[in-house]
């Protein structure tokens, strides 16, 4: 009688490769790097049906990092790439990696399009606030003021929301994490890949050689507290010391303020409960800014809704009931002529 085995449990070194690991000493893309592995490995994915896409830049070194499938493509393409590669194989797990220049900047049209078409796969957007790769360029997530190679005297561009712009674009599914935040990040990935459709997951990450503590005012350990707010679908919007402080619904305005239980006869009653359905909600999540008000991570907003892929495909199944397609007959068909 043969005794089955059952397969040894996936570790995050199965999802290492054998490459030296390129960044400056201290980037947040090694915290990163060690999240997707460690999410891999619980989600028992199949490193043979997983795929990394990624555009130029720093982020763009991570198809070499992860024993899985890769490509390192151009310059703002990831999205435009990986849309190929799942309508040729829609079984493939993809995820498209870069930074807030590369999918904000060159690539934002790519990124847009990915993100409408909610294409089945997880988009990981590296925002450290500056183009780290080229040495230090002000980015479109920049700060005003932010001064840089091409912005000696400090950058006057207003700044995109990552997140607001694929709240703005229909995203499906908009979440927020950090790179210090090694316990909270893989919970969002693994959100995130259980999602169907684009998931769209910005990432805060430091650059720590050219905009070092650029999130510091709420990512240190001393302001955590005060300065995020870890929302969950259908919990109160709390946060502070204690969990003291909430969020409530201005109807008035159309705003969220933050109050103080027991200030004002305020009970936790009065606070807002998240509804990662409602996109108006989301929307005022991804607003909020230190230093009056918290950084809202963790799943601001998921809906199911048809995907793209699943569109094509199935839309190719119903041409195919009427037989298949003759490309010979379809080139001589209607209005030809011959060149002499």
């Amino acid at each position: 009688m043969n005794v089955q085995s059952p397969p040894e449990k996936l570790t995050a070194r199965d999802f290492a490769t054998d490459q030296e690991v390129r960044w400056c000493p201290g980037c947040g893309d090694y915290a990163i790097l060690k999240a997707v592995q460690n999410t891999l490995a619980q989600l028992e994915a199949d490193p043979k049906s997983t795929v990394f896409v990624s555009g130029i830049g720093c982020a763009a070194r991570f198809p070499y990092y992860m024993e899985t499938y890769g490509f390192h493509t151009i310059h703002g393409r990831s999205p435009a790439v990986a849309t190929g590669v799942k309508l040729s194989n829609p079984e493939l797990d993809i995820w498209v990696v870069g930074g807030d220049g590369d999918m904000l900047s060159i690539g934002g049209n790519h990124t847009m399009h990915a993100i409408r078409r909610n294409i089945d796969l997880q988009i990981l957007l590296f925002n450290n606030q500056i183009y780290g790769l080229t040495k230090g360029q002000y980015s479109p997530t920049s700060k005003i003021g932010t001064r840089s190679p091409s912005t000696p005297m400090g950058s006057i561009d207003n700044p995109v929301s990552a997140a607001q712009f694929a709240l703005g674009v229909g995203g499906t599914f908009i979440a927020r994490s950090s790179d210090i935040l090694q316990k909270h990040l893989p919970e969002v990935l693994k959100r995130a890949h259980g999602h169907r459709g684009t998931s769209f997951v910005e990432i805060f990450q430091n650059c720590i050689v050219y905009n070092d503590g650029a999130f510091k005012h709420f990512t240190e350990k001393s302001v955590q507290d005060e300065m995020q707010i870890h929302v969950e679908h259908g919990q109160p919007l709390l946060f502070g010391k204690d969990k003291s402080k909430g969020l409530v619904l201005n109807k008035d305005e159309m705003r969220l303020d933050v109050v103080t239980l027991g200030e004002n006869g305020i009970t936790e009653a009065d606070i807002a409960v998240h509804d990662e359905t409602n996109r108006s909600l989301a929307t005022m999540l991804a607003q909020m800014d230190p230093p009056t008000m918290p950084v809202a991570l963790g799943v601001l907003y998921c809906e199911s809704a048809p995907t793209y892929d699943s569109s094509v495909h199935a839309q190719i199944e119903h041409a195919r009931k009427d037989g298949e397609g003759d490309l010979a007959k379809l080139l001589h068909g209607g209005q030809t002529w011959t060149v002499e």
